[in-house]
């Protein structure tokens, strides 16, 4: 039977989470793996049909949906000829996803979270099928456009944070890592294959069949969720509404406990000062342009997450670990120090080498990162953890397009993306000796 975590995060030397549920794999736990398999990934979870269906609807997913985020943005532009309105219609994205991530975690602490995927996962899928027939008649319109990506990404932003938070729920505490790196590589692979995918079918099928795609598989997805078991609040939970009140609870819950506030900075050190994306193009074009600037652009953009799907089939060299705080530490001082190295790199393929390590060492802390918001939280709160963790992850990386911008263009790129390197290495480590609850948590 499931249940729940203490009703306090232990941020000291352990902590309690919840047992797996009742839809879990009676058979005993398997020994310890030998030769080449404790390397591999740690497929634990996967024994656990209930997480075994919710991982398979992701499978689908992954590569359907950067399927859509390729085509949008290339249908905009064959409309509009402009790369400005390419950028518009990713900002117009952006905010309603923030917001419904935000009231979404909310919403997924108040109500069967099985249910609420299920009215998601529908709304997306009807969303793709909208972008088929718009695509399909040849209505070219932007406004058409922007309008079905907003709502895609609210009905996004509802759907992210029940997902994540059902992991708990469906798997022991002692599995949530290897729980972690299943999903975030089946969602790396989306992004490498994804866009390589969608530029071979394009001039082949066009761009109305790649959105049918992606419809197909949601609805393919959605019937992996109906198979899930009831997810409902916990028995004692408190009936509320889910409304700003429970919003503001879930960042007072945050500042009252530091693990969680620390996941979240971790990630924000990492991202906003490590993340030099906006800076491929330069880098590909001045530094590297006699390797051939679309070469170089394409492996520039490609090795954080061929490094990250190396990462996660290699997890077994990590997964199991309990001391949750210290990876995350060391995870954020890698990929401080590995993009740091690319950007003192002059030659390509030593770039794209230490891109791929600092992919690694973000899978790494993704994993960690994930495992401590599920098992630091109780489960009433963990909808809003995750819907926090959806605004963390999605907005970082949009500061540090902005930051790193602004810097190439003043400093260079090569030096402003090593000086983001050393940044996110210094703030890190002085976070870690300035607040021990991350070096002492584990599990």
């Amino acid at each position: 039977m499931y249940r729940a975590p203490r009703n306090s995060v232990d941020t000291s030397e352990s902590s309690t989470a919840p047992e797996a549920g009742p839809d879990d794999d009676p058979s005993p736990k398997a020994g310890p793996r030998r030769g080449w398999r404790r390397w591999g990934m740690d497929t634990r979870p996967l024994r656990r049909p209930a997480y075994r269906r919710l991982w398979s609807s992701t499978i689908v997913t992954a590569v359907g949906s950067q399927l859509t985020a390729v085509a949008v943005p290339k249908q905009i532009y064959d409309i509009t000829g402009s790369s400005a309105w390419v950028g518009y219609a990713s900002l117009a994205g952006l905010l309603p996803m923030v917001v419904f991530a935000l009231w979404g975690g909310a919403i997924a602490d108040t109500m069967d979270r099985r249910r609420l995927l299920l009215i998601t996962n529908t709304g997306i899928a009807v969303t793709s099928v909208l972008f088929w027939i718009q695509a399909a008649t040849g209505l070219d319109s932007v406004g058409v456009l922007v309008v079905l990506l907003a709502v895609q990404q609210a009905f996004f932003g509802l759907n992210a944070p029940a997902r994540n938070a059902s992991i708990a729920r469906l798997v022991p505490a002692e599995e949530l890592a290897a729980a972690n790196a299943l999903g975030s590589t089946v969602m790396q692979t989306g992004l490498v294959a994804g866009p390589l995918l969608a530029g071979a079918l394009i001039p082949v099928i066009g761009l109305p069949e790649l959105y049918l795609i992606d419809a197909f598989a949601l609805c393919v997805a959605l019937w992996a969720v109906v198979r899930l078991p009831a997810l409902p609040p916990l028995a004692g939970a408190v009936a509320r509404r889910a409304g700003l009140r429970e919003i503001v609870e879930g960042f007072r819950y945050i500042a009252r406990h530091k693990v969680l506030l620390l996941s979240f900075l971790a990630d924000v050190i990492a991202m906003v000062f490590g993340m030099p994306r906006a800076l491929f193009p330069q880098l590909a074009a001045e530094t590297y342009a006699s390797y051939g600037e679309g070469l170089a652009y394409g492996l520039l953009f490609a090795a954080i997450p061929v490094g990250a799907v190396l990462g996660g089939l290699f997890s077994g060299t990590f997964a199991r670990a309990r001391r949750h705080g210290w990876m995350v530490i060391w995870a954020v001082v890698a990929w401080g120090a590995a993009i740091a190295a690319f950007g003192l790199s002059a030659g390509l393929w030593w770039a794209v080498a230490f891109l791929a390590v600092a992919g690694i060492a973000d899978m790494v802390s993704m994993v960690f990162r994930g495992a401590i918001l599920l098992s630091a939280a109780t489960d009433e709160m963990r909808g809003r953890m995750q819907g926090v963790f959806t605004v963390v992850v999605a907005g970082g990386p949009r500061l540090a397009d902005v930051l790193h911008g602004t810097a190439g263009a003043t400093f260079g790129p090569r030096a402003a993306v090593a000086g983001g390197g050393l940044l996110v290495i210094v703030l890190m480590l002085g976070l870690a000796a300035t607040v021990p609850a991350l070096r002492r948590y584990r599990i």
